[in-house]
């Protein structure tokens, strides 16, 4: 509820022009997976001198987490691929991070593409009304749609990264994803299916 109340004031808060500096934070990570393009579109929040086990434990009780800030974080695949050991057809999801206790982190892929801001905040500028934002009301609501989950591995970090990172490197015939933030990284190898 907190996070919901939290999200409404920074939207009434928020000018037209606050809003489209949001929409130009956002980064995409391209790769190339068996000749088909990979990539994962996302805000990157910044921890802020703020530490990110902190951060996590204000994660609510199913501690999903949609890795990015703003917009719906995305990865697209123009063909299938596999994510641990489910295959997931080429389109495009929803991001998510299960953070679990410890240093456990699983990636989640989701169908639903999250709510037309629009459709939450009645000051939305035109061009952004269509933008795709998080349900409010958390991953509760999407849970149903949920295509894939898998464990992520903890990774050697470069070193502190204060801005949250998402990185695809071609590996093998795959490519390797991997999250940075704070001093931590996890990855998670993709496959092309077949």
């Amino acid at each position: 509820m907190r996070r919901v109340v939290n999200t409404v004031v920074m939207m009434i808060a928020m000018t037209p022009a606050a809003v489209m500096a949001l929409k130009k934070s956002g980064i995409k990570t391209p790769a190339d997976l068996a000749g088909k393009k990979l990539a994962v579109d996302y805000g990157r929040p910044a921890l802020k001198g703020r530490a990110l086990d902190e951060l996590l434990k204000q994660l609510p009780p199913d501690r999903i987490w949609r890795a990015g800030e703003n917009q719906v974080t995305t990865l697209t695949a123009e063909g299938p691929i596999m994510v641990g050991g489910t295959k997931v057809p080429a389109g495009k999801y929803s991001v998510y991070v299960h953070a679990g206790e410890g240093n456990d982190w699983d990636l989640v892929l989701n169908k639903d593409q999250g709510i037309a801001l629009g459709k939450i905040w009645d000051k939305a500028p035109d061009n952004m009304k269509n933008e795709p934002w998080p349900h409010l009301e958390g991953y509760k609501t999407i849970e149903a749609s949920e295509v894939a989950r898998a464990k992520m591995s903890p990774a050697p970090s470069a070193g502190p990264a204060d801005v949250f990172t998402i990185s695809l490197v071609p590996k093998g015939a795959g490519a390797e994803l991997t999250m940075a933030w704070g001093a931590q990284a996890w990855t998670l190898e993709l496959q092309a299916a077949k």
